[in-house]
């Protein structure tokens, strides 16, 4: 049975990449792709992949909320995070999602088909790269401030900061998120208040910061 992959990364050229490289393989099908994390949860639900290799940096919505819906609703789907970013606030954050594996763009062409055969048989890949960097986190006893602040936001939360990272209005990100205007507020109040942070400038360095947007610095 050929393993179902599904492809998400906002950089067309990238998905022809991945698509050449995995799409000669026998025992891989190309069931679809996205640009988006949003266009992501829809494809997992029409495409119904075995595995789905993850970009991170997306606009609207990042890969890491994506792979946490993905996970919440489908168990039996895997995910892999694929990014340019080896910093290890990317890979926490990715692999606490739920994701099965971490590859960086940079190595995609010769671990990409390591890590989606790892994840079909339920196992984890991670670019040696940051390898370390898990096994690091694993035996320190101290997390650190900003993984604590950042683990106290919600799903909703996270969008929003991220929305607003980007420049998008409350109108619009009540739009996009298919809530009232009232109730973005609201999520962005708590998000000032959790974080400690203040004015759009402050959020949008932290949304960054902690890989939540590709927004240029």
């Amino acid at each position: 049975m050929k393993t179902r992959v599904l492809l998400v990364d906002d950089h067309k050229m990238m998905r022809e990449g991945l698509r050449a490289l995995l799409a000669v393989v026998d025992d891989i099908e190309i069931v679809g792709e996205g640009a988006s994390g949003r266009e992501a949860l829809e494809l997992v639900r029409t495409t119904q992949p075995h595995v789905v290799v993850m970009d991170i940096g997306m606009p609207d919505l990042n890969g890491v909320e994506a792979t946490r819906r993905i996970r919440a609703e489908y168990e039996h789907v895997r995910v892999i995070g694929l990014s340019t970013h080896s910093d290890k606030r990317y890979v926490h954050h990715m692999l606490e999602a739920g994701a099965c594996g971490y590859v960086l763009k940079i190595a995609a062409h010769e671990e990409l088909l390591r890590a989606v055969r790892a994840a079909r048989l339920g196992r984890s890949y991670l670019s040696p790269e940051i390898a370390g960097h898990v096994v690091s986190r694993s035996t320190s006893p101290n997390t650190g401030a900003d993984v604590t602040a950042y683990s106290t936001l919600g799903g909703r939360e996270r969008e929003v900061l991220q929305l607003v990272a980007e420049g998008k209005t409350s109108a619009e990100t009540a739009r996009l998120m298919h809530i009232s205007i009232k109730t973005v507020e609201t999520h962005r109040r708590n998000i000032v208040q959790k974080l400690g942070l203040h004015g759009t400038a402050e959020l949008t360095k932290y949304a960054i910061r902690e890989g939540l947007t590709s927004v240029d610095q």
